[in-house]
């Protein structure tokens, strides 16, 4: 790889890594619902200025608009409510590793929309693995090692509608001829008008209007949302998917320091193995098969003489 590959990789992996530690201060200040739907404002206002000022367009046909807002639904307004509700009383550090469970969940939703028609040997350990690191960190024997019970409940079903949303997209967003950029802002267009209208039954509560606090929930609208979509994309076309898809693995890594260094979050052994056994299973459901070996060319038959009637 390149020192151009390298940079957009480790700038992707520090921003998309850091999300959880600007989560958890932006919490100290506003309830999940008010960080939320002002980040994802931000970030689709980022986007979309990026993307029109290269020429691009959103699309115009209802249909797409009506899979778009299923996908900003279970891509963004729960995943990041759960997200920020849960590390209100959560670490982290356990909010980014159970993140990093996604892919497992992506493939469950494949195999439901029928994206799936069979599950490789390699897959299905993924599965088996991934969801037992996942009950690794949540630790139900003991769960003040890792947060309350109900941040991790927060965390995982915000995972599992996360990685809902992957299969989603797959299913009834790519390959309709949308550029990737104005898929994203669209996506957070359509999230935004949903946390708006969630926003007088949720996001009412009292604001604290901390330095710290503001800084980071602009940090995660305009950072964290909207320029890394244009960092993850430039990453896609310039390396390619294989190269961005180690962004999974990195931001992890860099979750979990962050926790550490800044917010002293203590992680127990069950989270450092769960950890490990997310990250494995990650790389299980990422491997490509490989390529069936093409046959042998058959021989050319023996012509045989014409008989006489």
């Amino acid at each position: 790889m390149s020192k151009a590959t390298y940079a957009r990789l480790a700038a992707l992996s520090l921003i998309w890594g850091s999300v959880f530690l600007w989560i958890k201060i932006a919490g100290y200040g506003f309830s999940p619902v008010q960080m939320v739907l002002i980040r994802l404002a931000l970030g689709a206002v980022v986007i979309l200025a990026i993307g029109y000022a290269k020429g691009l367009r959103l699309p115009k046909e209802p249909a797409v608009w009506g899979h778009l807002t299923v996908a900003a639904l279970l891509g963004n307004a729960v995943p990041w409510t759960l997200y920020a509700e849960g590390e209100i009383a959560g670490s982290s550090s356990v909010a980014a590793v159970v993140n990093g469970s996604a892919p497992i969940w992506t493939l469950a939703a494949a195999l439901l929309l029928g994206q799936e028609k069979r599950v490789s040997g390699f897959k299905a350990g993924g599965v088996l693995l991934g969801l037992g690191g996942t009950a690794l960190i949540a630790s139900p024997w003991n769960a003040a090692s890792a947060g309350t019970g109900w941040s991790i409940l927060c965390f995982v079903l915000g995972s599992i509608s996360f990685g809902a949303s992957f299969a989603y997209m797959g299913r009834f967003l790519v390959g309709k001829g949308i550029p990737p950029l104005m898929l994203a802002g669209g996506q957070l267009s359509a999230a935004t008008v949903l946390l708006l209208a969630a926003f007088p039954f949720l996001g009412l509560q009292a604001v604290t209007w901390r330095a710290d606090s503001v800084i980071s929930v602009l940090v995660l609208g305009v950072v964290c949302t909207g320029f890394a979509a244009l960092l993850n994309f430039e990453l896609i076309i310039k390396d390619g998917p294989t190269v961005a898809s180690t962004v999974t693995y990195l931001m992890t890594a860099v979750a979990v320091v962050l926790g550490a260094v800044v917010l002293r979050e203590p992680l127990g052994w069950t989270v450092w193995l769960g950890a490990v056994a997310v990250l494995a299973a990650t790389g299980l459901l990422r491997r490509k098969p490989k390529p069936a070996a093409e046959p042998a060319p058959e021989a050319a038959p023996v012509p045989t003489p014409a008989t006489a009637d």
